[in-house]
């Protein structure tokens, strides 16, 4: 059940990610026809900027637990598979510990701008804490992903992301 739900979170992060990225689609389809009418869209800059954030963020848990987050395994891909799950072990300790460092700075961020009522100075006077949140809530969800991974190496258990990138090899695809 566990496992039933931590997928179902890594998939509503990744349509976060998506309904972002088709809001930025969005809005620059407008300002291009608006263009066409001599018509301003105030903000649009901003509130792209402010998406594109969100969709790189909500995205990362469920980019990593496929295997498609960028990971170099030219040395683990060698070893034999002791010292691979050694190697993995110390991997995602170090994944977890960096991911816990940027969330507890973050959420710092988010907090200062919050407590500060810090504004955009563009065209949409927006208070900051509201599109940075989406910060932290991605780190936590790749922290989670992340300890989810190393939870699996070590009760001895193949990580998800070997899993499926081995699988997309398995079946020519090469592309990740």
């Amino acid at each position: 059940m566990l496992r039933q739900a931590l997928d179902a979170l890594y998939r509503m992060a990744a349509a976060l990610a998506a309904a972002s990225l088709l809001g930025i689609f969005l809005i620059m389809i407008t300002q291009v026809v608006l263009r066409e009418l001599s018509i301003q869209f105030p903000g649009a800059d901003d509130i792209s900027a402010y998406l594109c954030v969100a969709t790189t963020f909500f995205a990362l848990a469920h980019t990593f637990r496929r295997g498609e987050l960028i990971r170099v395994g030219l040395l683990i891909n060698t070893l034999a598979p002791g010292p691979r799950r050694v190697a993995e072990l110390l991997a995602l300790s170090l994944a977890a510990i960096g991911c816990a460092y940027a969330l507890y700075w973050t959420i710092d961020d988010v907090l200062f701008s919050y407590e500060i009522e810090d504004r955009a100075q563009g065209a949409l006077p927006v208070l900051l804490w509201v599109p940075k949140l989406s910060m932290p809530i991605g780190i936590a969800l790749l922290l989670i992903a992340v300890a989810d991974e190393l939870f699996t190496v070590l009760r001895g258990g193949k990580p998800n992301y070997a899993i499926e990138a081995e699988a997309r090899m398995a079946q020519g695809d090469y592309s990740s």
